[in-house]
């Protein structure tokens, strides 16, 4: 399993957990992150375990280079001693060395091979990381600024003030009903002898006005 298949599996599990609970967005989101951290710190350890590993191949391949061509020398100085028994027992030792160091090259090659493959995941995972840790900033403040919209919205919906302006409500109904009343009883009533005697006056007082300014007008003409 590679490391980005299984860094999936760690945090979709997480994340489906903590939904499940209907948990903060910002706290999932700052899990992503710790999980990418966390998993870039495993596999950076785990390459170290691979280059001491691959130290150790080549220690030993060194080794077996060297006890290979020791056998060849020992072959060698039996033939010049006519030794063609033990020269030929130097030469199998020789050979199963030298399988020895082919398989242990193999071995070294694969090692390579896969520090090489963990090398990429590492540099695209801290590619990763990196951008997660520049958008974390941005979605922190998306979500806050939203859920903010949402509190005020829910305030502009909520019951209590649709209740409150319904009672304002009913009572302008109130009032304008109890206007109604006091406007009853003033509708279609007859004036009284006060309010007669009280108009009677004030068209006294108007003609009075009218005649004085009559007066003066005519005046004016005749001295013209």
């Amino acid at each position: 399993m590679g490391i980005f298949s299984r860094l999936s599996d760690i945090v979709n599990s997480n994340i489906n957990a903590l939904l499940d609970k209907a948990e903060d967005p910002e706290k999932i989101i700052r899990l992503i992150i710790q999980e990418m951290e966390d998993t870039l710190v495993e596999v950076r350890s785990d390459a170290v375990r691979i280059i001491a590993e691959r130290k150790e191949a080549e220690r030993h391949i060194a080794h077996l280079i060297t006890e290979r061509e020791d056998w060849q020398a020992k072959a060698e100085l039996a033939i010049s001693k006519g030794r063609d028994d033990l020269a030929r027992a130097a030469l199998i030792a020789r050979t199963r060395v030298a399988e020895s160091v082919a398989a242990e090259e193999k071995h070294l090659a694969d090692i390579n091979e896969g520090l090489e493959r963990q090398g990429e995941d590492i540099a695209r995972l801290q590619l990763k990381l990196d951008d997660a840790r520049k958008r974390e900033a941005s979605m922190i403040s998306r979500h806050r600024s939203a859920t903010s919209r949402l509190q005020a919205r829910r305030a502009t919906y909520d019951h209590r003030l649709t209740d409150a302006l319904g009672r304002m409500e009913m009572m302008e109904r109130s009032l304008d009903h109890l206007e109604g009343k006091v406007e009853v009883f003033d509708h279609g009533r007859k004036p009284s002898l006060a309010d007669e005697i009280s108009a009677l006056q004030t068209d006294y007082a108007v003609d009075e006005e009218l005649a004085r300014l009559k007066e003066k007008h005519l005046g004016k003409a005749e001295g013209r």
